[in-house]
């Protein structure tokens, strides 16, 4: 749990489709935090699929 977490928080510093997630989420109006939880948790449903798929990491699987 709190390596996801960790992770997510790294994956918000960096440009990319997680950070754009994050932004989102606080520009309208969420806490930072609840923010960071939810890039937690959709990181979380992507790696899940990947491992039921059998599939390797897509950007477009983020969004799916």
């Amino acid at each position: 749990r709190s390596a996801l977490y960790l992770a997510s928080w790294t994956a918000v510093r960096r440009a990319g489709t997680f950070r754009a997630i994050y932004e989102n989420l606080v520009a309208r109006g969420k806490p930072r935090q609840l923010a960071l939880i939810a890039v937690a948790r959709r990181m979380l449903v992507v790696l899940n699929d990947m491992l039921r798929s059998g599939r390797d990491w897509q950007e477009r699987m983020i969004f799916a």
